[in-house]
This record gives C-alpha cells, sequence and structure tokens, in this order.
C-alpha cells in the first residue's frame, strides 16, 4: 500500500544522516587510531553544523540515527541537532557489528540503548537503524518486541517502503523459505544511497569515488523515481564527518537544488512518512 502523502505531493525523500562520529570507527573498524577519532570529532565539530545549516537553509528536518556513544560523547551536537526539529532514532550503541553478536548481547545491546536514549534525550525511540546496515536472523523479531515502529537496514525493494519477511530457511536445491512478514515497517536503504562507502577514504576501503559520479548516480535515481513510481519514497543515508568535506558539501547542495526545484517533493523524518502509510 503507498504512502498517503500531502496535497499536491508526488514523492517523498528522506535525509537521514548516521551520526556515528567515534563510534564507527571504534565499533564497525575495531580502531582506537588517534587519527580515525578525530575524524569522527570533524563529523561532530564541523561536518554536523555544516549539515544543519544547509538543511536548515532549505527547510528541511530529518531523522538522524545515532548511536548512543556518539550522544554521551558529542552531548552539545546531538543537542543541535534535536533543537533544529530533527527526529533521532535508534542506531546501536557503539555501532556494533550486529551480525558478530550472540542473541543475548543483540538483546542486552538493545535494552541498553533505549535505556540510555530515555536517560539522555527523555525520549524513546520509534524506529532503528542497524549499524553497517545488517542485521541477524532475530533482529526483526527483537525490534518489534521492543515497540519499534519501523526499521531502515534492508534493502528489499528502492522506493517502497514494505514489511520484511526473514529468510526462515536456506535450501540451495529447492529454494529458500520467508517466514512471516514482520509487523515493522521497513524504510529501504541502499548502498548506491550512502555516501561513506563512496566517499570516505580509509585504508580498509581505498578507493573513493569521484563526487561527480555520485552526483549522477543520486540525481538520475530521484529523476527515474519521479518519472516512474508514484508515491515513491527515497531514503539517503548520509554520515556527517563524509558529507561535511569541503569538497563533499557542493555536491550535496546541487543534489538538493535538483530535487527542491520540483514542487511535488515532499522532506518527511521517518517517523512522518510511517504516519502516512497506509498498511
Amino acid at each position: 500500500m503507498p504512502i498517503k502523502m500531502p496535497a499536491g505531493k508526488r514523492l517523498a525523500v528522506c535525509l537521514s544522516p548516521d551520526f556515528d562520529a567515534q563510534s564507527v570507527w571504534i565499533g564497525t573498524f575495531r580502531s582506537t587510531s588517534q587519527t580515525d577519532l578525530s575524524r569522527g570529532e570533524f563529523g561532530a565539530a564541523v561536518g554536523t553544523p555544516r549539515l544543519l545549516e544547509l538543511l536548515g537553509r532549505y527547510g528541511i528536518t530529518t531523522t538522524w540515527c545515532i548511536p548512543t556513544h556518539t550522544m554521551q560523547t558529542f552531548p552539545k551536537a546531538v543537542e543541535a541537532v534535536i533543537t533544529a526539529g530533527h527526529e533521532v532514532a535508534a542506531h546501536g550503541v557503539y555501532h556494533e557489528y550486529v551480525p558478530k553478536l550472540e542473541p543475548a548481547e543483540e538483546r542486552r545491546l538493545i535494552e541498553l540503548q533505549l535505556a540510555q536514549h530515555q536517560r539522555l534525550l527523555g525520549t524513546t525511540p520509534r524506529g532503528y537503524r542497524s549499524p553497517s546496515l545488517d542485521v541477524t536472523d532475530i533482529t526483526l523479531e527483537l525490534l518489534a518486541e521492543y515497540g519499534f515502529e519501523w526499521d531502515s537496514s534492508l534493502m528489499g525493494r528502492d522506493f517502497e517502503p514494505y514489511h520484511p519477511r526473514a529468510v526462515a530457511a536456506i535450501d540451495l536445491e529447492k529454494g529458500n523459505t520467508f517466514g512471516e512478514p514482520s509487523p515493522l515497517l521497513e524504510f529501504p536503504v541502499s548502498w548506491y544511497l550512502d555516501d561513506f562507502p563512496e566517499l570516505e577514504l580509509h585504508k580498509a576501503s581505498p578507493a573513493m569515488q569521484s563526487a561527480e559520479v555520485v552526483l549522477a548516480r543520486w540525481i538520475d535515481t530521484f529523476n527515474y523515481a519521479r518519472t516512474h513510481c508514484p508515491n515513491a519514497l527515497l531514503t539517503w543515508t548520509l554520515h556527517p564527518q563524509t558529507i561535511g568535506r569541503a569538497h563533499h558539501m557542493p555536491m550535496l547542495e546541487r543534489f538538493l537544488e535538483h530535487v527542491a526545484q520540483h514542487d511535488d517533493v515532499w522532506f518527511p523524518t521517518l517517523s512522518q512518512a510511517f504516519d502516512a502509510w497506509v498498511d
């Protein structure tokens, strides 16, 4: 079923930053290098203000997925995000790599991040995005059990929210079997619409893509959805320490200029999109 768009709107664009700061280097890359940690600090001290200023200039509010490690390490930067009117969603505790977690530890960390959201922000997150966009066989069940309404970690669609089905059994000769649809609404993501793997230069991923190539792909994706997919919802994953670099901000601004020239585009938070979903 479609999203019920506001009057005059044809498609939704969700720019959803992952404010990982230092946690992505510690939790995913297992690095305590002072150089890597300084890159996370750049995301908080420089990238976040730049991104907030640009979003404010275009009047866009969106959903920031923030590990609770970032909330505790850079509280003033997170406060600036909230003051600017943006939603905060769950994004792990320390950007833990979820597929490597034992079931008991995955449950513990979900409970911990919910408690920390309540203690640090005074709110309970409505949605979740898995660090590194990867989950276990039980992640969706746990999220539903703990009251989450939506997830944004999977890639089973490109422009259409859906209720995801975990693969319950893999059979190489007879085909796979799906479980029941999750009660969670999935806002699909894509590595193609994520700045970090394309633009963040690191020894673990030494090939950095041209900003012009990335911009062309983002514009082509938007144009295709607007032309061919009524009621489409597109989710971009941005990282302040990546997109906030001086050579990347003009690319994002040119993209927003292209999108914002169309009067039929809606810029909701992910929870606003959830509220507009007709199930």
